[in-house]
């Protein structure tokens, strides 16, 4: 059939709606976060709130673009989407700006520009191409390996430039291989890893691999199943031991002092109680100062621009990735669950429609997209309530930035523009 014109394609509006809401709440508490009693001038390019409106001004053209674009030019352009990707972040190597320690930044006049946001989306399409294009799941080693090394290529070149928080993202796409068929014994590696390596650095290694070998012995000689050979056990508390010591060369030999003592503090490592006061103090005062502002929201909040804490500058940088504890103290419990519905309808939906999909290009991209923002989600709220570890990810389409912005438009919109695919007949 006839390719029907731009005006009557048919785009999923739920999602749409979605996005406006949380990108437009997001601007209030932005705007709430950078105010500190002065008028409100909303194009003020020397504030968060002002260049934040631009960015998202800019978003809107970003929609225009992406939905303007035929469907197969994602796919058939995947590949070089990634390398783009891969090259501007090599290039940060020789042309990066420096900032809070990470290189990962490239500054073009007052615009600074992070290319590991881009590299996300980059490589939601990278994994989509290839799955399709093999045309089956990916249950053979070769598929896999072939797999993760588009996932961690571009993990591999943020992570040598400082920025951990960025590249924690990378371990979202693994639910999209699950998802496209690789085994669950890689959940169970990935589990066991974590148990590992939590117990050598709060017990130590051999207290670790006791506890370890002893339910493995056991279950291999009161398994009513038949029985591997004893060796199989003996492999599995070798490689543990391997990887423990690993840990702790990496712990002790490769992590900065300053990361050290952010894990000493999740952890309670940190045995001197002076040094884990001062701990507390120096990495522990934004999530104090944040839970602070939260818990004093109550049900219903303070009111849109009465937050004492938010005006008063208590939380550093508090229009970033610490955006929440504005929304729990200006707009209370009920505004809070309001945000984190949002965002759970956001991904239930895209997950749905993934699985719609007629294309398996679109599905994989689709459950990229999903895990992805899960991701974002889960670890920026959890970080602002204590709940893990300070990482340094925003919270999508909600916290300051354009770059971040910008990247989770693309993501987003991209699958919107694929889902249209199935909605319309061409």
């Amino acid at each position: 059939m006839e390719r029907q014109s731009y005006a009557s394609l048919k785009f999923d509006w739920v999602i749409i709606l979605l996005f406006l809401v949380i990108v437009g709440f997001g601007w209030l508490n932005i705007l709430s976060a950078s105010l500190s009693g002065e008028l409100i001038n909303y194009f003020d390019m020397n504030t968060p709130y002002g260049k934040q409106l631009v960015f998202i001004l800019f978003s809107l053209v970003l929609i225009l673009i992406v939905l303007s674009l035929e469907v197969k030019f994602y796919e058939r352009f995947a590949s070089i989407i990634y390398l783009l990707s891969l090259v501007s972040l090599l290039g940060l190597f020789v042309f990066g700006k420096n900032v809070n320690g990470a290189t990962s930044w490239y500054a073009i006049g007052g615009l600074t520009i992070q290319p590991s946001e881009f590299a996300k989306f980059a490589t939601a399409l990278a994994i989509a191409k290839y799955i399709s294009d093999i045309q089956t799941n990916i249950s053979s080693f070769k598929d896999q390996l072939k797999a993760i090394t588009i996932i961690a290529i571009p993990a591999l070149l943020i992570i040598l430039q400082n920025d951990a928080g960025s590249t924690l993202v990378y371990a979202a796409f693994f639910f999209v291989l699950f998802r496209e068929g690789i085994s669950y014994r890689y959940l169970y590696l990935i589990l066991g890893a974590i148990v590992v390596a939590i117990g050598t650095l709060k017990l130590g290694v051999l207290p670790t691999l006791i506890g370890i070998s002893i339910p493995l012995v056991l279950y291999h000689f009161l398994s009513k199943k038949k029985k591997k050979s004893i060796l199989y056990p003996i492999a599995i508390i070798a490689s543990c031991l391997v990887f423990a010591f690993s840990v702790q060369f990496f712990y002790g030999s490769v992590l900065k002092p300053h990361q050290k003592d952010r894990i000493n503090l999740w952890m309670r490592l940190e045995k001197d109680p002076k040094k884990l006061e001062q701990m507390k103090k120096t990495f522990a005062y934004n999530l104090r100062e944040s839970e602070k502002a939260i818990s004093s929201g109550g049900f219903l909040g303070k009111g849109f621009l009465k937050g004492t804490r938010t005006t008063g500058k208590f939380v550093p940088q508090q229009h970033t990735d610490y955006i929440f504890s504005t929304v729990g103290e200006e707009w209370g419990f009920l505004g809070s669950v309001f945000v984190v519905v949002a965002f759970v309808l956001l991904i239930i939906r895209i997950l749905y429609l993934a699985e719609l999909q007629k294309s398996q290009f679109s599905r994989i991209y689709g459950y990229g997209l999903g895990a992805i923002l899960f991701f974002h989600f889960v670890i920026n709220i959890g970080m602002v309530m204590g709940l893990i570890p300070t990482v340094g990810i925003p919270l999508p389409f909600f916290s300051y930035g354009g770059s971040g912005l910008w990247s989770f438009t693309l993501l987003l919109f991209i699958f919107v523009k694929l889902d249209s695919n199935r909605v319309n007949e061409w």
